[in-house]
């Protein structure tokens, strides 16, 4: 999996070296190459509304006659990513605004995004985001119109060795975000294998955006399940689910509770072995943050992606050692064998509470932690309980140098609400 920072709200178009260096000192190895950076989506809006005589066009004003210059205006981005070493295995064309009423920058749309696809031919980007049209088409004509652009867009991505990733879309109903284009799961697979067949090969995958599905109400494990192999990236952002924004996920909280469906989203993940782009998208969080504080956000940005990575890969972790023990007798061990313990079995789990060495719990034989300076070296020990890095510390100490594992039991297929009782435990 690829972690991506998306670029608004940290990154000056004009003067980017601050706010890519914060990106890459915060352990970020990748950028989104958000194309709208150039062209932001209320100026595209506003293009041919805003140059007065007179007055000096803005960048958007210059690229609506002029869109092979989108790269000229990137430059500087681009140097500063190939001074950092930023890689960027994915990027984004130019769009409008879900409730834009402007019906006449379609054409302007797609020769931006013919332009973005040549830029990600030259610096080796391996997809492109590319929203759907949608203003001033009739619903009757949506697709047809669509798939025109697409397989338009296709013949060029395939010289550059683009993908183009589609994306669900919010729209606008008098005032009220409401589910667009492709916020269906079965619709997005219906548009991805249709453009894929009409192309004669596998030109077009799916980007989902969190933000819109919690703002859509959608069940996010049911769209993930539905686009399967199809999903290539994860825009990851917060919101409360009822107003449009891109906040640091686990932010947006009511009584400590998120509003967003994370659970659904890792099970989902988790289910589909998904091993493409996660993309972090923190721009109101960041654009509210002192740039002083920015570069301790983007840490802890880095760190929130790092614990998606470990909660969707959970299962590969499983898979990637031969054979396993777990530290802890307690609620997370049982939730380990009751989700995992068929498909793993661990060898024995150890625990540091004497009354249950020689014990068995869920199937397993109780040991003292003395007990792993047994094992065999590709042997990985899972921690089933809270308190990880003081255990990692105690097996360090006593010279263990097995792989350790955190296991953690948040996100798990399903859940034991009852507590372990202690009688439990047969003797």
């Amino acid at each position: 999996m690829n972690v991506v920072c998306a670029p608004q709200g940290i990154v000056d178009i004009k003067y980017p070296k601050q706010g890519i260096g914060d990106i890459a000192s915060s352990g970020f190895c990748n950028l989104l190459l958000d194309c709208s950076i150039v062209c932001p989506p209320l100026e595209l809006e506003n293009t041919g509304k805003l140059h007065k005589k007179g007055t000096k066009a803005n960048m958007t004003e210059m690229l609506s006659n002029h869109t092979e210059r989108l790269h000229e205006f990137m430059v500087p981005l681009l140097e500063q990513c190939r001074t950092q070493h930023l890689q960027y295995a994915v990027a984004r064309a130019p769009y409008l605004p879900w409730d834009t009423k402007r019906e006449d920058l379609n054409d302007l749309l797609e020769r931006l995004a013919q332009e973005s696809i040549e830029i990600c031919g030259r610096i080796g980007c391996r997809y492109l985001i590319v929203r759907p049209l949608f203003a001033g088409i009739l619903s009757e004509d949506i697709w047809e119109q669509n798939r025109a652009f697409y397989l338009g867009l296709a013949q060029h991505a395939k010289k550059c060795g683009v993908q183009i990733l589609l994306e669900n879309q919010c729209k606008d109903f008098n005032g009220h975000l409401v589910r667009g284009l492709c916020s269906d799961g079965r619709q997005a697979v219906r548009w991805v294998d249709a453009l894929n067949e009409a192309a004669g090969e596998e030109c077009f995958g799916f980007c989902m955006d969190v933000g819109v599905c919690n703002l859509c109400g959608q069940n996010m494990y049911d769209f993930i399940m539905a686009l399967d192999n199809r999903l290539k990236a994860v825009i990851l952002r917060d919101c409360d689910g009822n107003s449009e924004s891109a906040l640091l996920p686990f932010t947006a909280v009511t009584k400590g509770q998120s509003r967003t469906d994370w659970l659904n989203l890792i099970r989902g993940l988790r289910e589909i072995g998904f091993d493409g782009e996660l993309i972090m998208d923190l721009q109101d969080t960041a654009s509210a943050f002192s740039p002083l504080l920015r570069p301790g956000l983007l840490q802890l940005a880095k760190s929130v992606a790092d614990y998606f990575v470990w909660q969707i890969g959970l299962e590969n972790l499983l898979k990637k050692y031969p054979s396993r023990v777990l530290f802890g007798a307690g609620n997370m061990c049982r939730a380990y064998m009751k989700c995992y313990g068929e498909k793993y079995p661990p060898l024995f789990t150890c625990d540091n509470n004497q009354k249950l060495w020689e014990t068995v719990f869920c199937g397993l034989t109780v040991k003292a932690p003395e007990a792993l300076k047994t094992l065999t070296k590709d042997c990985a020990v899972f921690i089933c309980n809270i308190y990880y890095r003081e255990i990692e510390a105690q097996l360090r100490q006593m010279g263990i140098e097995n792989p350790i594992v955190f296991f953690n039991d948040e996100y798990m297929p399903s859940f034991y609400f009852d507590r372990v009782e202690r009688e439990e435990i047969i003797k």
